[in-house]
C-alpha cells in the first residue's frame, strides 16, 4: 500500500516481479487495480508489510549497471588524492558493472571478510527499465523506466586502487548491493519526478546519527536517461535491467554525505589527512527517502 503499512500477494496475476517488467503492458494494470483495491481498504486477503521480511525487489537481476551522475562528487575524491580529473566526464558518465545475482534485501547484513577493505557505504538512487532498444537516446530512454528504488552500493574502499590499477575496473571491491524493501512506479513520485530525477533529498544515518541529506535532483549532471542511453549505446538493455545514480552528492556541503570516502576526502583537502575512518563490524547504516508530506516512499534500506 502507498503507507507501506499493508501488503498483498498477487501471485494470482504474475508470480515474480521479473515477470512483470517482461510483459509490463500487460501487468501493469492489472496490478495497479490490485493496488488501488488495497489502498481503498478492499483487499480481501491483505497482511501486515514487514520490511524485515522483504528481500530486494529483484534479488537477481539481468543486469545492474551503476553511473557516477554526481560529477561534482567524482570530481572531489580525485582531488583528495592529487589526481586531476578529464573534462570528458562532464560529458561522458563514468559506468561500471556490478553483481546481479546476489542484490541483498532491505535488512539484510552487510557481511565483509576483514574490515581492513575499508568498508563504506554508497547511498543512491536506481531505476528498473523494461527492454531498451540499442541506440536509444536520452530523450526516449526516460519512457522504458518501470521502476525506481534505492540501493547501497557497497564499497571496499582500501581495495579500490590495486583493482583500478590493472585496469580492468571494480570487481573485488563491489560486494552485494543492498535495496529498499519497495520499488515504485514514477507516478508515485508526483512533481518530485521532472526531468528524469527524483528532486528529493536522500536521508542517510550512520550509527543513529544523520551525515547526509543532499538532495537528489541538484547537481546531477546526467539524469536517468542519459545513464539509460550509455548503457544501451552499443548493446540492448532488456526488462529487469537496473541503473544507479551513483553517490548522491551536493556541492553544497552543508548537506552532508552519502558516502564515507566524500567526508575523508573533504578532510584531507581541508587538512591533509582523513580522519573519519570507515565502517567498524556492528555498525549500522539507514538509507531512506521521505516525501514533502513526511512519509517514506521506498521503505528504508
Amino acid at each position: 500500500s502507498r503507507d507501506l503499512t499493508l501488503a498483498h500477494h498477487a501471485a494470482g496475476i504474475v508470480s515474480r516481479l521479473q515477470g512483470a517488467l517482461d510483459d509490463w503492458t500487460f501487468f501493469a494494470p492489472q496490478l495497479d487495480d490490485l493496488y488501488q483495491t488495497l489502498n481503498e481498504g478492499r483487499a480481501r486477503h491483505a497482511f501486515v508489510f514487514d520490511p524485515r521480511m522483504a528481500m530486494a525487489p529483484l534479488p537477481r537481476a539481468y543486469q545492474w549497471a551503476d553511473g557516477s551522475a554526481y560529477v561534482n562528487h567524482v570530481e572531489l575524491v580525485r582531488k583528495a588524492r592529487g589526481a586531476e580529473m578529464p573534462t570528458s566526464f562532464w560529458t561522458d558518465p563514468l559506468m561500471y558493472q556490478g553483481g546481479s545475482d546476489d542484490l541483498l534485501g532491505p535488512h539484510d547484513p552487510i557481511v565483509c571478510p576483514s574490515e581492513e577493505f575499508g568498508i563504506d557505504f554508497e547511498a543512491e538512487v536506481a531505476v528498473i527499465t523494461d527492454d531498451v532498444p540499442m541506440g536509444t537516446k536520452p530523450r526516449d530512454a526516460v519512457n522504458h523506466i518501470r521502476l525506481l528504488m534505492l540501493v547501497n552500493d557497497v564499497s571496499l574502499r582500501n581495495l579500490i586502487p590495486a583493482e583500478l590499477a590493472k585496469g580492468f575496473g571494480f570487481f573485488q571491491s563491489k560486494p552485494a548491493t543492498g535495496c529498499s524493501p519497495v520499488a515504485v512506479t514514477p507516478d508515485e513520485l508526483g512533481d518530485a519526478w521532472k526531468d528524469g530525477k527524483i528532486h528529493l533529498p536522500l536521508v542517510v544515518h550512520w550509527n543513529q546519527v544523520k551525515v547526509g541529506a543532499p538532495n537528489a535532483g541538484e547537481d546531477m549532471t546526467f539524469d536517468f536517461g542519459q545513464l539509460i542511453a550509455h548503457v544501451a549505446k552499443t548493446r540492448s538493455a532488456r526488462a529487469g535491467s537496473i541503473i544507479g545514480s551513483g553517490t548522491v552528492s551536493n556541492l553544497d556541503r552543508s548537506r552532508g554525505y552519502c558516502c564515507i570516502a566524500e567526508k575523508r576526502s573533504l578532510e584531507m583537502i581541508e587538512s591533509g589527512a582523513a580522519s573519519t575512518p570507515f565502517m567498524k563490524f556492528g555498525d549500522t547504516v539507514r538509507i531512506e527517502m521521505l516525501d514533502r508530506s513526511g512519509n517514506s516512499i521506498f521503505g528504508a534500506i
